[in-house]
């Protein structure tokens, strides 16, 4: 199909806007992206899917966030949580525990509804349920391909659940990244998934390296969070996590070291050299209070940092808004972090994910996997080649998407899910949420 008669925002360097472009479809990839009239003119008989004057642009891509912490949402406080400690042990470590695989189907399913909902084409899902360890990924992936959108999933192992759970969870990553990351199919991908470093002993680190060994993908991990994690590395393994993580050979282009906020220049020089990408979640970084990331500064030395929402939110519009805002914030200097979100959305994301999938995601042009949306989106000043990235981040919103299509298939058209009854779902989820609530 042709998909076009609106301003087309490419994020293709050679290409990167059309004032009325179109999109031609082939099956699952883009074949041509052209004005529409050109386009339309060479492909006569293609059927045409009028965006009506909409902006169309690639999908967006959340590179972190925890699909199993839905429930929490609308939840009262249910013990302390002054500090991020706290807020783990209190909050989401009990939370996780609970879970079933029936909630880890709904909490997956609505996550994966209001991020296509949001605009987001493909997701980086970090998972923990440690009551329903087994099968949990692979729950994860059928409601994944069921709505139509792509992820890369991973189960989240740790020692705090003790050693069953912990050989539980390595055996999921390692039976789901066997079954799916093969070239039989795109859609669905596996990482092998770690805490973080203070809750995994160096036995345990060294059991889920070798346990990965021969297996395609990398490690997705949670890296120097929060305040004590750094102090608690160097006082029991007497190095820094980056420098632990660097010996066991956990870095490299294919994981993703998530936050890195009080990452110092020495790991961050390390990341640089093994080509290892960081992502930055602003909104729950501030939400935690753990500090701001030093995205500025990684960004400098040549690190892919990208962005994430850590479940705060499924809109990635505001995420990058807020990249912005905190870059600014944290050093006292308006003139930074504008240029350094767009980076981080448009850039390192799109670069992210072509680790771990076989065409590009991110952008629009020929080659890459037909994953795009449309937005109701009426610029109230100018919006052309030299300023869209302005109306990016301080116009547009994830609540303006209208249509959104993965792999060449619309999994949304006019704001109506097509590949689920949305309403059933959440009437589901409301059902299930407060047998949680009362035990939480």
């Amino acid at each position: 199909m042709i998909v076009g008669n609106g301003r087309v925002i490419t994020n293709d360097p050679s290409n990167p806007f059309l004032e009325t472009g179109a999109i031609l479809v082939r099956g699952k990839v883009i074949e041509e992206v052209r004005e529409l009239a050109a386009l339309r003119a060479a492909y006569p008989h293609e059927p045409f899917h009028d965006v009506a004057g909409r902006v169309v642009m690639p999908g967006l891509i959340n590179a972190h966030t925890h699909a199993y912490s839905h429930y929490a949402r609308g939840m009262g406080v249910t013990g302390p949580t002054r500090d991020f400690v706290e807020i783990l042990e209190n909050l989401w470590w009990r939370l996780d525990r609970m879970l079933t695989l029936e909630d880890v189907e709904l909490n997956t399913t609505t996550t994966f509804v209001e991020s296509i909902r949001n605009g987001v084409t493909t997701i980086f899902d970090h998972h923990s349920s440690p009551g329903a360890v087994e099968g949990s990924l692979f729950t994860q992936a059928e409601a994944a391909r069921r709505l139509g959108i792509r992820a890369s999933l991973c189960y989240e192992t740790s020692d705090r659940d003790g050693a069953e759970v912990f050989g539980q969870a390595v055996a999921e990553n390692v039976a789901f990244m066997r079954a799916s990351n093969t070239g039989e199919q795109d859609l669905v991908r596996g990482l092998f998934g770690v805490h973080a470093s203070f809750t995994m002993s160096q036995p345990s680190l060294e059991a889920c390296v070798a346990a990965a060994e021969g297996l395609r993908g990398g490690f997705h991990v949670h890296t120097a969070e929060g305040p004590g994690d750094e102090p608690d590395a160097v006082e029991k393994y007497g190095q820094r996590i980056l420098a632990r993580f660097h010996d066991l050979g956990m870095l490299g282009p294919e994981s993703i070291a998530v936050h890195c906020v009080h990452a110092d220049d020495d790991e961050l020089d390390r990341l640089v050299a093994t080509g290892t990408p960081m992502v930055h979640n602003p909104h729950s970084n501030m939400g935690n209070a753990v500090g701001g990331a030093p995205v500025v500064e990684a960004l400098g030395k040549g690190v892919r940092v990208g962005l994430g929402t850590d479940a705060y939110t499924a809109d990635m519009f505001a995420s990058a808004s807020v990249a912005k805002i905190l870059a600014s914030h944290r050093l006292g200097d308006p003139t930074v972090g504008f240029g350094e979100a767009m980076t981080l959305l448009f850039g390192n994301n799109p670069a992210i994910a072509a680790a771990h999938f076989a065409r590009p995601v991110g952008v629009l042009a020929p080659g890459a996997y037909a994953d795009l949306i449309t937005l109701d989106y009426d610029p109230i000043t100018p919006l052309h080649a030299g300023s869209y990235a302005g109306h990016i981040l301080f116009g547009m919103s994830g609540r303006m998407v209208n249509d959104t299509m993965v792999d060449g298939r619309w999994v949304m058209r006019d704001r109506v899910i097509q590949t689920l009854d949305e309403a059933q779902v959440n009437a589901r989820s409301c059902a299930a949420a407060p047998r949680i609530w009362a035990r939480m």
